[in-house]
Formats: structure tokens, C-alpha cells, sequence
């Protein structure tokens, strides 16, 4: 079989192609997320805070910078900053991201049939009782 057949194999088969959708809707749905909480959230949280902007929060571990200059400036100085606004929405972002896959995941498996329980095979007791048993002979 030459590799551009096996190749040809390798793509058709349902679990890559699986993936690759998955991957694709992935991350435009991380796209929506992100935008959920750039655009959405955090401004009604900046509100509640009295109209902080948390994505340019930041402290200045080393360098000059004058205060109040924004992040992006700052990083482009040379500053070395602790961006922990960047870091809350990033939070924020991974945690709505993990709800809703949770809330897919348990649908899912609401949605699908559940399989049957094994037979329960003998207890230890039964067992115990035919090895004595059979060392008895």
C-alpha cells in the first residue's frame, strides 16, 4: 500500500474528520466566549467596580513607566508587568468555557441511550467456597 493511499485512509476515517470539526467549532466558539466576556462581561463588572477597565489592570514589577500609561504601551517600553486584568478575563473566559462544555457533555449524555449493566458475576463468598471446595478433593 503506497503512503498516499494510507494517507487517504487516514483522513476518511470518521474519527479524524470528527476532529477536525470539533477543532474548527471549537475555537470559533472559544471566539464567541471571548467576546462574551471582553465585550459583555467585564464591562458590567468594571461598572460594578466603578468603571475599572480590568483588561489594562496591571503592575509594574521593573521599569520606567509613568502611571496611568496603558498596558500595551507599557509592555512596549520594556516594562516588566504583572498583567493581572489580562489574567481575571483569561479566568473568566476559561471558566464560562468549561460550563457550557459541561452543560453539553451532561446532555449528551442524557441524550444517549444507556447501556446495560453487566451481569453481576459471583459473589466472594462463592468464590471463596469453591476454592475450599475444590481443595478439599
Amino acid at each position: 500500500m503506497s503512503m498516499m493511499s494510507e494517507f487517504k485512509e487516514f483522513i476518511a476515517r470518521g474519527n479524524v474528520l470528527d476532529l477536525a470539526v470539533g477543532v474548527i467549532i471549537g475555537a470559533a466558539f472559544g471566539k464567541i466566549v471571548t467576546s462574551l466576556t471582553e465585550d459583555l462581561i467585564m464591562p458590567l463588572v468594571g461598572k460594578v467596580f466603578g468603571g475599572l477597565d480590568f483588561t489594562s489592570k496591571y503592575v509594574v514589577l521593573s521599569g520606567d513607566v509613568a502611571p496611568g500609561t496603558p498596558l500595551d504601551a507599557a509592555r512596549k517600553a520594556g516594562a516588566n508587568v504583572l498583567a493581572y486584568g489580562s489574567f481575571v478575563t483569561a479566568l473568566i473566559n476559561f471558566l464560562i468555557l468549561a460550563w457550557v462544555i459541561f452543560l453539553i457533555v451532561k446532555a449528551a449524555n442524557r441524550a444517549m441511550p444507556r447501556k446495560d449493566a453487566a451481569p453481576a458475576g459471583p459473589s466472594e463468598i462463592e468464590l471463596l467456597t469453591e476454592i475450599r471446595d475444590s481443595l478439599r478433593k
